[in-house]
């Protein structure tokens, strides 16, 4: 148990020295390297437990270009799938778009994984609430059309939206959900 206190003091010691404000995967070896040089073996360690250890005394480890675009990107990630209805699947869905469009015009690659990672989660949440009848036939019919809206906007996102208009008017729909009223 000293032999862990004592480790985790080196770490911290050794950190404050290095002085960084976001520990990344080239921070955290620099430091591992640190700990070697300047205490042999007792410094030996590995580049988890010493991520482990900065995260548990609250400094900012980012280990993968994932977790730093979730960082900086959190409030727009944020509470965005939305599918009790129809046109809340749909304002939904619009969001994603603008966020994939914006991220890949700006080159953000682990931005846009992440908002093709949250349409997926949108077709599972629609594909676990569809057949659950709680709501109603309207509503059960309502969850169980959005299944399908997903797959189409993380397939081919340029000509989804085109796709949802022709869905939305044809009598197929209007049987199935009925009119739906446009804000």
């Amino acid at each position: 148990m000293d032999e862990l206190k004592r480790k985790k003091k080196l770490i911290l010691e050794a950190a404050r020295a290095i002085g960084v404000q976001k520990w990344t995967p080239a921070e955290i070896d620099q430091l591992r390297r640190k700990l070697l040089a300047d205490h042999g073996e007792a410094g030996k360690t590995g580049n988890d437990y010493i991520a482990d250890v900065l995260k548990t005394m609250g400094w900012k480890v980012q280990l993968t270009e994932r977790e730093e675009a979730e960082e900086r990107f959190e409030e727009e990630f944020a509470d965005i799938l939305h599918f009790k209805t129809l046109p809340d699947a749909e304002v939904s869905l619009t969001r994603l778009d603008e966020l994939m469009r914006r991220f890949r015009a700006h080159g953000e690659k682990a931005a846009v994984e992440r908002v093709l990672e949250i349409a997926r989660l949108g077709k599972r949440r629609a594909e676990m609430i569809s057949p659950q009848p709680q709501g109603g036939a309207a509503q059960a019919r309502g969850k169980k059309g959005n299944r399908g809206v997903v797959p189409h906007l993380a397939g081919n996102p340029d000509a989804f939206f085109d796709w949802l208009e022709v869905r939305k008017v044809s009598p197929e729909f209007r049987e199935k959900f009925g009119e739906i009223e446009e804000e």
